[in-house]
This record gives structure tokens, C-alpha cells and sequence, in this order.
């Protein structure tokens, strides 16, 4: 199947986290996206058990030769973008910055993949997930009152802020230059994506809807209905009933409805006497005893899955959410379209390109 980005190709600089998150995200949608490699480069696992690698044409380049450099030049030359996560000024130093690659091919767009941004007092300095996602303010706001933040894992600036966000650019200058003929540079920063994707939370701080603290809020784990609670068998649920009729269904269904202290659902002061009480029910029953009392109900409830248990559920595997490619289970492309089917994925070659 073509998927609906066939006809474009980009050209990845080899690298890890957002940028190939970010390629495999344009090739699992039909791109072509050819992955250029550092002559003997090693990986940090074996590019047919990383998904993100996947659905790739690799080729190398010793970028230290000016042969290496020419290969990259040329396939550029025919390519509607290219995406690279080096520290600034490394490709300009390499004889690939976007004044060379654009001056090759106008159309051309540059997809810069960093941290800090290309600009700013932190520009140059090394950082990861956990550091971009703190100077957003994000990470600030992760984790249970009265503990430090918790990081939620890397998926909020590699892969929200950082790859998805550059794979929307990417698509986005794309359309543009086939408009105007004009190729341009995307400065795309995980700190600038940690902080948009927390514009909600903005919006509800300039209201007063939300205090600037960790789990005294609605959805931070402040509230007793939206929060996880341990079952009898030390596994867990999820439970998210905000609006009215979906919070009288869960009162209903954890045998709480004649208990008048529930009446006070939007009450902060309420909420931990609330949750306490809310936690022992919980404990009364296994994880699958709750999954069969208010599962598939408007409680808006789930079984929290571990890795192994989720692609095995019967709503992910009706749906295909998982498969395994080469050997390794591992999440399919999404979303889905219903005139341009995804093609399906194809696993890396192992070793070296």
C-alpha cells in the first residue's frame, strides 16, 4: 500500500531518539526515507530490533571524505527534505548546512532536530529529555504531591515535543514549498515542544483551574477520580470519571452511591478523605474482577497493561495497535486513513549498513 505521503523522500541524518522517531513516523506513512549512516558506525541495538528504524533505505557516507559529502549532496539534490539532530553548526562544518543543501535544491526542506533550539544561551550545551522538559516547565508539574518530579520516561520531549513535532513541520514546509517553489529551515526544539504541548495547562493556570504544584490538580493524581488505584492482586487500574454522569457511574459501580462524602467530587479540600476510601474499595478485588464489573462501561475505567499484557488485549489486538515485525512486538503505525492504507512496516537490515 502507498500510504499518503508516497512520492515524497527525505534523507535522514543517522542519529537516535526524536530524529529517527521522526523518520520512521514519515516513512511508516509512505515517504521514501533514505538513512545515511557515519561509515563504521556502531549502534547502540541491532537496527532489526529497533523500531524506529524501520521502513528505511540505509546507505553510508564517510562525511569526513569529500566523496562522503558529495553522496549526501546529490541525494539531497532529488529529495524534498532532510532532517538531522546534530548539535548547531555540525553540518555547516561538514559541508551540509542548508545554505549549501538549499542552494543545491531550492524546494529543499531543512529539518533541524535539537534540544535547545539553534538559538539561546543553551544552544551548544548537551542535554537530554529530562533536562529540555524541565526548562519547559513541564517536568515540574509531573509526579505525586509532596515528591520530586517524575520524568514520564522520554516521551514528552524526544518524542512529542521533539519527533512527531518535526514530522508535522516536515509535512507542513513541504506543502508550502510545493506551493511557492521555496524550501526553508525548521528550527524545531524539545524544549519549544515540551512547552506547547503543556498549552492546555496554561490555559487552565489562567483561569485558576490549576495550581502550580505537583498533584493537587485534577489531573496531575490530586483528584480521587483521576488517579490509578491498586487491586487485591498488587495490580492496577485506571480511572478518569471528571464529568458528572461518568462519576455518579463509578459511584454506582464501586458500591458508592449512597455515600454522601462523594457529593463533594469537585471539592479539593475532599479529595484525599475521598480517595482513601476510594483505594480501599479498589483493594477489595483483582485487577480482572474490577476489568469485569467496570470494564467497557462509562466510568471511562482501564486495566493498566504492562508492556507484555497489552499487545495480547483483545481491543489491541482487534485492532492490530501491535505485531511483530522481524521478530520483535512492537506498536504500528498510526493514525490510520481510509483512502491511503499505511503500508507495512519493514524491519531494518542488522549490522551495518
Amino acid at each position: 500500500m502507498p500510504g499518503p505521503l508516497e512520492g515524497l523522500r527525505i534523507v535522514e541524518m543517522a542519529g537516535i531518539g526524536p530524529g529517527p522517531f521522526c523518520g520512521m513516523m514519515l516513512a511508516d506513512h509512505g515517504a521514501e526515507v533514505i538513512r545515511v549512516e557515519r561509515q563504521g558506525a556502531k549502534h547502540l541495538i541491532d537496527p532489526a530490533r529497533d523500531p524506529l528504524q524501520r521502513s528505511r533505505t540505509r546507505v553510508t557516507a564517510d562525511l569526513k571524505t569529500p566523496e562522503g559529502i558529495a553522496t549526501v549532496r546529490d541525494i539531497c539534490r532529488t529529495s524534498d527534505g532532510l532532517i538531522e539532530g546534530f548539535r548547531p553548526r555540525v553540518m555547516e562544518r561538514l559541508g551540509l548546512g542548508p545554505d549549501v543543501l538549499i542552494g543545491d535544491n531550492p524546494r529543499l526542506v531543512y529539518g533541524r532536530m535539537t534540544g535547545w533550539g539553534q538559538t539561546g544561551p543553551y544552544a551548544q550545551a548537551a542535554g537530554h529529555d529530562i533536562n529540555y522538559i524541565a526548562l519547559a516547565g513541564a517536568l515540574h508539574a509531573f509526579g505525586r504531591a509532596g515528591e520530586k518530579p517524575t520524568p514520564p520516561i522520554n516521551l514528552v520531549g524526544d518524542f512529542g515535543g521533539g519527533g512527531m513535532l518535526l514530522a508535522f513541520g516536515m509535512v507542513s514546509a513541504i506543502l508550502s514549498a510545493r506551493t511557492t517553489g521555496k524550501g526553508q529551515v525548521i528550527d524545531c526544539a524539545m524544549t519549544d515542544g515540551a512547552a506547547l504541548l503543556m498549552s492546555m495547562i496554561w490555559g487552565f493556570r489562567a483561569q485558576g483551574l490549576w495550581r502550580d504544584e505537583r498533584g493537587v490538580n485534577m489531573l496531575d493524581t490530586g483528584a480521587h477520580f483521576y488517579d490509578t488505584y491498586e487491586c487485591a492482586d498488587g495490580k492496577y487500574v485506571s480511572v478518569g470519571a471528571i464529568e458528572p454522569q461518568f462519576y455518579a457511574e463509578l459511584r454506582r459501580l464501586a458500591g458508592l452511591a449512597d455515600d454522601p462524602d462523594f457529593e463533594a467530587q469537585m471539592n479539593p479540600a475532599a479529595w484525599g478523605a475521598l480517595k482513601a476510601k476510594l483505594a480501599a474499595v479498589f483493594q477489595t478485588k483483582t485487577r480482572d474482577e474490577w476489568c469485569e464489573i467496570v470494564g467497557m462501561t462509562d466510568v471511562c475505567f482501564a486495566p493498566v497493561l504492562s508492556l507484555e499484557e497489552a499487545p495480547r488485549h483483545p481491543h489491541n489486538s482487534t485492532r492490530g495497535t501491535f505485531a511483530e515485525i522481524g521478530g520483535v512486538m512492537q506498536p504500528m503505525p498510526a493514525p490510520r486513513y481510509s483512502d491511503t492504507p499505511l503500508p507495512a512496516p519493514r524491519a531494518a537490515a542488522s549490522g551495518r549498513a
